[in-house]
């Protein structure tokens, strides 16, 4: 699964707001994954449960406090927080709803929201990790492949460039000894010749 630069932010978003309901003891805390076709503008909805209406308006002061300390963000709108029966802060990407637990069963969110698949704040930190793992693992064997893309490079162009320095060798002498040139025989030395071997026969 590829994420962008905006869906991992969204994610990062959830993540600080889902530890906000474990560390103020919301219940039964979800995160629904929705479906493209289905979820209009949103990506996901955290969800937990209050025990009572304090609660729940702790929980979701804190997150708002939280996001917009930590990340700059702020919710698009804020329903709910009179009665504290059903608190909605709409970040657009994500929507947290934070229920009374009697609210919540009656509404049944997550049975509204068949197509989304839901995870635990620990599930989906650990796809998230998977995810960016797994991002980091390709970038890496992408800048391995052009390190070893340009050193072979390098050693290809110092080949070159060695093969062009050496001076061209000169033609071995050759070791054996030029052939002299006989003289041509003069007339004189003809007859002496022909003297001479006619003396032998003699």
């Amino acid at each position: 699964m590829n994420i962008s630069p905006a869906q991992k932010q969204t994610r990062t978003l959830v993540q600080a707001a889902a530890a906000v309901c474990e560390e103020k003891k919301g219940q039964d805390t979800r995160i629904l994954a929705l479906d493209p076709v289905d979820s209009g503008l949103s990506d996901f909805f955290l969800v937990t449960s209050a025990t009572n209406e304090r609660q729940a308006v702790t929980i979701a002061d804190e997150i708002e406090l939280r996001l917009k300390r930590n990340f700059g963000v702020y919710p698009n709108s804020v329903e709910g927080r009179r009665n504290g029966e059903w608190i909605l802060l709409d970040y657009v990407d994500f929507v947290v709803h934070v229920f009374l637990a009697e609210r919540r069963a009656f509404y049944d969110i997550e049975r509204l929201r068949k197509s989304a698949r839901p995870m635990t704040p620990g599930e989906f930190d650990a796809e998230l990790k998977a995810v960016l793992a797994a991002k980091t693992r390709a970038v890496r064997r992408a800048a391995k492949g052009k390190a070893k893309a340009a050193a072979k490079g390098k050693r290809g162009a110092v080949r070159k460039s060695s093969a062009a320095a050496k001076p061209r060798g000169k033609k071995k002498a050759s070791a054996k000894p030029p052939k002299k040139a006989r003289a041509p025989k003069t007339g004189s030395s003809r007859k002496a010749g022909r003297a001479g071997r006619s003396k032998c026969k003699a």
